[in-house]
């Protein structure tokens, strides 16, 4: 591990250097590869080296220690063990911040939310979740921008697709992806019997050019009037873009904008984050079970997480937390759940890295 640092500093210097070369600063594409390696490994780099530091203080202390002054050696044994125990904490620190990154942390999102069973009910679930993740995005500072929706009479949404913009954004929208289940009194239920819809959602990281080929030849464009239940969703123009994907079958559509050219790019986005989504699954799929997280594999038909309204809970299936804060919760403040799977995730990615390091021994 020791040997991969000293190479990664290595690498981090010269990056370091490079970023103030005339050459580089000059090339917008070099500069920002090289940017975002720098941003990448200084929490690494960084840790890494007050390691080294602790461990120099920890080696002068033992140095101290057969001193022939008694209170010197009491002092340097002290000074010892606390270092030790520092070098310890550090050490754990470093064996996380080396476990490989999902490549998609960094990117936008693309998060589509559909009513599942139970007719309205969870329709206007879906309206709640929305509403929840909207004001989630605005804690975290990031920015939403609605790609399409089908609304219904009474204010549910029977689906909406939506982006979620900013730095980081897929790493705390990943874990989302599911069945989400919500027991509640519909407020058309006259009797107060508690009624159990469910409302699927699915996180995409936004595809990069070079990642998804399209071949424009396998596309059927159409354009169409916007849609909807009223208000703000319907215009007069053909504005709205419906895109089929003739090879994969796979139909997107966008209907925001009042311009065409924006409503096709934000179209061909959705489709990019579609069939990258397929080529992952894929990929995933050669993966062995033994080896999948624990959290979730991202597994739509997986029922993730219930908000029982009677009892003011949110219980997150795959690491076992309740909290009773629901109302917090649906109004956006999902920090700590969201942190508790992160956490678990990474514990098993940890458990996962140290089972294969003792079968390579």
């Amino acid at each position: 591990m020791f040997d991969k640092l000293e190479k990664a500093e290595d690498n981090y210097i010269k990056i370091e250097n490079s970023l103030s070369d005339p050459e580089v600063i000059s090339d917008n594409e070099k500069y920002a590869a090289f940017m975002k390696e720098y941003k990448n490994l200084t929490p690494v780099i960084k840790t890494f080296r007050r390691y080294k530091s602790v461990l120099n203080e920890m080696n002068e202390a033992e140095a101290l220690m057969n001193d022939t002054d008694p209170e010197i050696k009491e002092m340097a044994v002290s000074e010892y063990y606390s270092k030790k125990e520092e070098i310890e904490k550090i050490t754990e620190e470093l064996k996380i911040l080396l476990l490989p990154k999902d490549k998609n942390d960094d990117k936008n999102v693309i998060v589509e939310i559909r009513s599942g069973a139970g007719g309205e009910e969870a329709a206007l679930f879906a309206a709640v979740l929305y509403r929840m993740y909207g004001m989630y995005a605005d804690r975290m500072k990031y920015k939403i921008e609605p790609l399409s929706v089908n609304e219904t009479e009474l204010g549910g949404i029977k689906e909406i697709v939506f982006t979620v913009i900013g730095d980081g954004a897929y790493s705390r929208f990943k874990f989302e992806s599911g069945v989400h289940r919500v027991q509640r009194v519909p407020e058309t239920e006259s009797q107060g019997r508690i009624h159990t819809s469910t409302v699927t959602v699915a996180v995409l990281p936004e595809a990069d050019d070079v990642e998804v080929e399209i071949n424009p030849a396998d596309l059927k464009i159409e354009t169409c009037k916007s849609s909807g239940a009223g208000g703000q969703h319907i215009n007069k123009t053909e504005s709205a873009i419906r895109i089929l994907h003739k090879p994969s079958g796979i139909i997107v559509e966008c209907q925001e904008e009042r311009s065409q050219f924006k409503n096709r790019d934000k179209a061909m986005k959705m489709l990019k984050a579609k069939l990258l989504d397929i080529k992952q699954r894929e990929q995933n799929d050669k993966i062995a079970s033994e080896r999948k997280s624990q959290v979730g594999t991202g597994d739509r038909s997986e029922r993730i997480r219930t908000y029982n309204y009677p009892q003011g809970r949110v219980t997150d299936h795959r690491i076992g937390l309740t909290l009773y804060s629901l109302e917090n919760f649906l109004n956006g403040d999902m920090s700590e759940m969201i942190d508790a799977l992160i956490t678990a995730d990474t514990a098993e990615k940890l458990k996962e890295n140290q089972n294969e390091n003792r079968n390579i021994k």
